[in-house]
C-alpha cells in the first residue's frame, strides 16, 4: 500500500506537495479503511482540478519515480536521466521524490533527488518492529550503508553511475530481501494505466488464458452492466511476420526491425444471444475499454496491487466508474489493493462512495505551480454536504474560472 508520496519541481510541481491515504479522525465509511500499525488507511482516493492544474503531471510525476527504480539500472555512461523541472526554477533546483509505503507488512521509506539530469541524492530505510532501520543513504556517489549492511554492498557499488539509482544497482546485484522487496513494489505493485497510450487489451486475454475464474468474472460483470454479453472467446497466438505481410511504402528498416520479432495476434469474440461480434471491428469504444480494464482491475484487486490511473472516465460511463470505485472500497478485509486516479467526473463526488480526506484537487498559483489539496484542509465542509454542487460552485477550489465578462461570440465576430 502507498502511504504517501511526495514530489516538487516536476513540470507544473514547483514547491513540495504531498499526497497521503492515511485516514484522518473522521469516522465515515470505516468499514472501508484497512489498520496498519496505529493508522488507518483509505483503499481509493480521487483527485480533481481544472485542464492544466497539473493533476496529470502529478500521477507522471509518481509513475516517473516508478519507471526510474525499475529502468535505471540499463542507462549507459553518459545517458542523462529524464528531467522536467518546474519553468520557473534554476538548473540548480533538485527534483525530489519521496514515497513512503508497505510491502508484505513492513513499512518503508524511500527518495532521491535529482539535479541537472543526474542523480544528487537517495535514501531507503524500512521499520521492522516500527523502528526506523538505514539500508543505505546516497549523496551523488558515495554510498552509506545501515550498520546491518556493511560490506555487503560491494558488487552493486561496481556497476553504480551518476545516471544510476542505487535501488535499481543493489536491487540486481545483491540478495538482500529488503532490497529487492522495495524494488518489487515499484517494478510490480504500483500499476500506472494511462488511458492515452496503455493498451491493456493483450493483458485481459493473457489473464483470461490463465484464469478461468478471472474470465468467468469478467463475464459476470459484464453481464452485470447490462452490456447483455453471455462469454467471451479470446486468444493471443504468437506469430512472425514477413515482409509481404507488411505495407509496401513501409521504410525497409521498419520492416526489418517488425520481421525480426515474434507479434501477438489477438482473437477476441463476444458471445451474444444471437450472434458474435469482433472485439477489434464491431464494437465500440465503451465495450474495448471494458475489455481492457475490467480483467487487470480482477488482477490487481485479488494480488493486492495498487492502480494509478489518470482519466479513468475516457470511455467509460460514470455508473461504471463508480462500480469500479466500489469494487476497491468494498474488497474482502484481508485484501488490500489501492485506486488512485484523476478524474473530471463531479458526479463521483458522492460522500457514499467517499470519504472528505479521500477527496484531492490541484490548483495553480500565481506561478503557474501546481498546489495540491484534500477536501479536508477547506474549512466549513460538513459531513452531509453535496460535495458535487459545492465543488460546481467553486467552493472548495481547483475549478477553471473563467472571465464574467467573456463572451464567445464576441470572440469569434472580432474575427
Amino acid at each position: 500500500m502507498v502511504l504517501q508520496f511526495s514530489c516538487s519541481n516536476h513540470k507544473s510541481i514547483k514547491k513540495k506537495v504531498t499526497f497521503s491515504t492515511i485516514a484522518g479522525s473522521d469516522d465515515t465509511l470505516e468499514e472501508t479503511l484497512k489498520s496498519f500499525s496505529n493508522v488507518r488507511v483509505m483503499r481509493s482516493a480521487v483527485i480533481y482540478g481544472a485542464n492544466g492544474s497539473g493533476k496529470s503531471n502529478f500521477i507522471n510525476a509518481l509513475e516517473f519515480m516508478c519507471s526510474l527504480v525499475s529502468e535505471s539500472i540499463k542507462h549507459q555512461p553518459g545517458e542523462e536521466i529524464f528531467q522536467a523541472p518546474h519553468k520557473l526554477n534554476s538548473d540548480e533546483v533538485p527534483s525530489e521524490y519521496d514515497i513512503q509505503f508497505v510491502k508484505n507488512g513492513i513499512r518503508y521509506a524511500y527518495g532521491f533527488a535529482i539535479v541537472k539530469n543526474a542523480v544528487k541524492d537517495e535514501y531507503l530505510y524500512y521499520f521492522p518492529k516500527g523502528r526506523q532501520v538505514k539500508i543505505f543513504e546516497r549523496e551523488a556517489m558515495v554510498i552509506k550503508p545501515g550498520d546491518k549492511y556493511k560490506n555487503v554492498f560491494d558488487v552493486s557499488l561496481g556497476v553504480l553511475k551518476e545516471n544510476r539509482l542505487f535501488l535499481s544497482c543493489a536491487a540486481n546485484y545483491t540478495n538482500i530481501k529488503e532490497i529487492e522487496e522495495a524494488f518489487l513494489f515499484f517494478n510490480k505493485d504500483v500499476v500506472v494505466y494511462n488511458p492515452h497510450g496503455n493498451n491493456w487489451i493483450e493483458y485481459s486475454i493473457q489473464l483470461m488464458q490463465q484464469s478461468k475464474q478471472v474470465k468467468d468474472v469478467f463475464v459476470e460483470i459484464l453481464q452485470a452492466l447490462g452490456t447483455g454479453v453471455k462469454d467471451v472467446k479470446a486468444g493471443l497466438e504468437k506469430t512472425r511476420l514477413t515482409a509481404k505481410d507488411l505495407p509496401q511504402e513501409m521504410p525497409e528498416a521498419l520492416k526489418t526491425l517488425i520481421t525480426s520479432q515474434d507479434a501477438n495476434i489477438i482473437e477476441a469474440k463476444l458471445v451474444y444471444d444471437e450472434f458474435e461480434t469482433d472485439l477489434m471491428t464491431e464494437e465500440s469504444t465503451g465495450i474495448k475499454r471494458l475489455f481492457e480494464v475490467i480483467c487487470p482491475i480482477i488482477d490487481i484487486i485479488n494480488n493486492e496491487k495498487i492502480l494509478v490511473c489518470d482519466e479513468i472516465e475516457i470511455s467509460l460511463h460514470e455508473s461504471i466508474v463508480y462500480e469500479i470505485v466500489k469494487l476497491f472500497n468494498e474488497a474482502k478485509k484481508e485484501q488490500f489493493a489501492q485506486l488512485i486516479f484523476s478524474t473530471h467526473d463531479s458526479s463521483l463526488l458522492d460522500s457514499s462512495l467517499f470519504r472528505r480526506d479521500q477527496i484531492w484537487f490541484t490548483q495553480l498559483d500565481k506561478e503557474r505551480a501546481t498546489d495540491l489539496y484534500s477536501l479536508v484542509e477547506v474549512k466549513n465542509v460538513r459531513k452531509t454536504e453535496n460535495l458535487e454542487k459545492g465543488y460546481i460552485s467553486g467552493k472548495y477550489g481547483a475549478i477553471p474560472i473563467l472571465n464574467k465578462n467573456f463572451s464567445f461570440d464576441d470572440a469569434i465576430d472580432k474575427r
